[in-house]
């Protein structure tokens, strides 16, 4: 399985990071040795002093498709979850300088802690989802589906130009604003509107 990620998905983010908005979805992908499963303790690695959080909903995939129209989009995911698209802000900046791939900050073990999944079904409106992430019981993050520049829908659409999705395949679909650094001993929790689906600490 391949663990896609949308990058600068929520106007908010983008504009606290100072990137330049986007014409297209921003596509880059983790290694499946990124995921962390079971609340599993995040370490934080040694050759990052400036280790970022971003919370995102995560699509579960649950058939193959290419060149899948954005109509058609929702047959392909049944669950969603949360995850945590660790960063190493400090090694990303230095490699974005140089025009050089994002994988070293983005896709080193342990960089995408995930939830179980549940169906989308017990979802009344999946482009009205809101979802949180506290940190020591402080809320960090607040973001709601409806703040996305693309939908769930037009995220698939976009990927599958380009890659050929197969089931078992995750999506990060973006973070909303409130990013920030993470210290050894906090503790993050995540929900889907009221539930709770992620509580891990940082080690």
């Amino acid at each position: 399985m391949k663990i896609l990620c949308i990058g600068r998905n929520y106007a908010e983010h983008i504009a606290e990071l100072q990137n330049e908005r986007p014409s297209e979805p921003v596509i880059f992908i983790k290694p499946d040795t990124a995921l962390l499963r079971d609340n599993e303790p995040f370490y934080i690695p040694e050759f990052s002093n400036d280790l970022h959080y971003e919370v995102e909903i995560v699509l579960k995939i649950n058939k193959m498709g290419k060149n899948i129209e954005a109509k058609f989009a929702n047959k392909y995911y049944e669950e969603i979850g949360i995850g945590i698209d660790f960063t190493a802000r400090d090694v990303q900046a230095k490699l974005k300088e140089k025009g050089l791939p994002w994988e070293k900050a983005k896709g080193f073990n342990g960089s995408a802690p995930i939830s179980g999944f549940f169906p989308k079904s017990e979802i009344a409106d999946m482009n009205n989802l809101n979802f949180r992430l506290e940190i020591n019981n402080e809320i960090r993050q607040n973001g709601n589906t409806s703040m996305m520049l693309w939908n769930f829908d037009e995220i698939i659409a976009e990927i599958t130009k380009y890659f050929t999705l197969k089931t078992g395949d995750l999506i990060f679909t973006g973070t909303p604003a409130g990013v920030g650094a993470v210290k050894i001993g906090d503790r993050l929790t995540a929900y889907i509107e009221d539930r709770k689906m992620l509580d891990f600490e940082i080690k």
